[in-house]
């Protein structure tokens, strides 16, 4: 049977209106578009319990474990505190992690040495736990790549989630043994050299998602973003590559648990 996974979701912080606040309906809503896999992405260890329940409870759902570079209120883990957090059977990687430049001021970066220094964290414990990295990386690629290969990342890989960069930057992270996942973002007419990315990447080295609730694809574009949407994602890039979605869920399936080696196919 052929179906997608949504390699990185929030399912805790969906809008759940449209199913009563039931989870479950928006988990059937996307198995009515053949979605029938999910990694739920920690950003903050105060919720990380919650995402653990939830895929204890759902043989679909895996998690994983880590602290985004933009939280700045709560804990802030050692790569200790990760690595004892990451025993759990549904924990299947460690991130979400990287660096974030967005909305620093004009030469900010260089103060912006608590995320450096968190994301060296988060890498220790994925190689210590041997598990993947899932990586944010927005107006930082340099200093990302960089710290991925000063700290030996290559030796564990990941993915590099939601990715926005031209094909240069893919072969860079492709060389550092990080898969390309591609969000809503690649349908929308002004990503032109995301489109060349799609069009370009070694078909065993590409996954989808949507990074629900945000970054709804086109035609949600704008609105909040599910799970099921994922369809779109994959019909878009089967239309930039000549195929059919159904081969790109097949081929992206594949990659997901051959790179999330720790999660268990239904």
């Amino acid at each position: 049977m052929t179906y997608l996974v949504d390699s990185h979701c929030h399912l805790d912080r969906l809008d759940l209106i449209p199913w009563d606040g039931c989870l479950d309906g928006a988990l059937e809503a996307a198995a009515e578009q053949g979605v029938g896999y999910f990694l739920c992405v920690s950003i903050d260890l105060e919720h990380y319990p919650n995402l653990l329940a939830m895929a204890q409870k759902n043989p679909r759902i895996v998690v994983s474990v880590g602290v985004h570079p933009n939280q700045q209120e709560g804990q802030d883990p050692s790569a200790d505190e990760l690595i004892a957090l990451a025993v759990a059977p549904q924990v299947v990687a460690i991130g979400e992690t990287g660096l974030d430049y967005f909305r620093c001021q004009e030469g900010e970066e260089g103060g912006l040495e608590w995320q450096r220094e968190r994301f060296r964290q988060h890498i220790s414990a994925a190689k210590n736990t041997g598990k993947p990295l899932i990586i944010h990386m927005r107006d930082a690629t340099e200093d990302t790549l960089r710290i991925l290969r000063e700290e030996g990342a290559d030796d564990v890989g990941g993915v590099m989630h939601c990715f926005v960069e031209d094909w240069a930057v893919a072969r860079r992270a492709l060389d550092l043994n990080f898969d390309i996942s591609f969000s809503g973002i690649v349908t929308f007419n002004s990503a032109k050299a995301l489109k060349e990315v799609a069009q370009k990447m070694p078909a065993e080295r590409m996954l989808v998602e949507t990074d629900a609730p945000y970054l709804a694809p086109v035609p949600h574009r704008g609105k909040p973003n599910y799970p099921a949407y994922v369809r779109h994602v994959a019909e878009c890039i089967a239309q930039l590559r000549n195929s059919q979605w159904e081969s790109i869920a097949e081929l992206t399936t594949e990659n997901f648990f051959r790179r999330f080696s720790d999660a268990s196919r239904p």
